[in-house]
């Protein structure tokens, strides 16, 4: 049986067309983090023949909501930036691997890792969520 955290990441992805676009495979869950994987299209690149920076972005994104959602409580980004640190191409197969910071009542901070598969440092990740006081359906 899936832990919670699980359950709950499971029916986000479930109703979260983007992330399934993007490819996004869920390697692991446990509150407060996770870590997803994915491979670059060439339909992702840009002009310059590399990711898109929304790409790397993305997938630190959706980290960011999985790794803050797994305690139960909904919670929203309210502000996160990225440091793009390498190029990604087509083909790349990248990790992000989401780990808590700090975690108050109201206010989550995360720091999303991505790597390629390589394990070299793409892009780093920052993000600040508020914690709402809804909680996720008990029946996941």
């Amino acid at each position: 049986m899936p832990s919670r955290s699980e359950a709950i990441v499971d029916y986000m992805m479930t109703n979260d067309a983007f992330s399934r676009w993007l490819g996004i495979e869920v390697i692991s869950v446990r509150e407060g983090a996770v870590t997803l994987k994915m491979t670059v299209r060439d339909e992702m690149t840009n002009g310059f023949k590399i990711a898109h920076g929304g790409i790397s972005y993305s997938l630190a994104d959706s980290a960011l909501a999985f790794a803050s959602n797994g305690y139960g409580h909904q919670a929203v980004s309210i502000e996160t930036s990225i440091s793009h640190t390498r190029p990604v191409f087509g083909g790349d197969v990248l990790t992000a691997q989401a780990r808590e910071l700090n975690r108050s009542k109201r206010i989550g901070i995360y720091e999303i890792t991505v790597t390629n598969q390589k394990n070299e440092t793409v892009g780093l990740f920052k993000g600040t969520v508020f914690i709402r006081p809804e909680e996720w359906p008990t029946n996941l």
